[in-house]
């Protein structure tokens, strides 16, 4: 293996959650999962956005950072940890959600929290479909996500693309998995295995699962 730190991220209902799980136990590697059930003011969003919307966001942030810079910390007694998140996300989300005045304080908190958090060392995005991604948000059936729209989970879509097409920090795995499932599709989970047990440069690189 060559990666420290390794982060899953996606859209909603991705799976980024369960695919984490899955390599944590195949690779022997410290799991770090985000704690979404502990955010108070989750189901309050779905319900008023515009009023939850900051609160929501600053509670993520300060947790991310809290799970982040104690895995840091603890990189010398487990070689290896694999995360369903990386701390960018606080960010790309608080730019979709947040009036133009809450992301300038939001930002300045996010500048300093990053100044002190390590880079995954490999990102693997999973990329679905926005249909794909409805399927499995009414698969999994949490209430509060039921009515999440089209266009919003295209908005986050674009951000996730838009950022990770010009970052130049760490090397992308943009995994298409609209037409696959790695959950029961034994070939398609050892495949990603085999993709993330390789070494590849800084940047981007594409992958269809189908």
């Amino acid at each position: 293996m060559f990666y420290n730190f390794i982060a899953i991220e996606g859209n909603i209902g991705s799976g980024k959650t369960t695919l984490a799980t899955k390599l944590s136990k195949d690779f022997k590697a410290r799991l770090l999962l985000e704690q979404f059930a502990d955010n108070p003011f989750l189901p309050k969003f779905y319900e008023s956005p515009e009023k939850n919307a900051f609160p929501l966001e600053l509670f993520f942030m300060a947790e991310r950072y809290h799970q982040l810079k104690r895995q840091k910390e603890q990189d010398l007694f487990q070689p290896l940890t694999i995360s369903d998140y990386f701390f960018m996300k606080s960010k790309l989300f608080a730019q979709n959600n947040l009036h133009s005045d809450e992301q300038q304080l939001f930002n300045r908190l996010f500048e300093i929290m990053l100044s002190s958090l390590s880079v995954p060392d490999l990102l693997i995005y999973l990329y679905a479909d926005i249909s794909r991604l409805q399927q499995n948000i009414k698969k999994r059936g949490r209430s509060f996500e039921q009515d999440i729209s089209d266009v919003y989970l295209q908005n986050i879509q674009n951000r996730y693309l838009d950022y990770l097409r010009k970052q130049n920090s760490f090397p992308v795995l943009i995994l298409d998995v609209s037409l696959v499932d790695f959950k029961i599709e034994k070939t398609v989970y050892e495949k990603i295995k085999k993709l993330i047990d390789c070494k590849y440069k800084i940047g981007v690189h594409h992958f269809d699962l189908a």
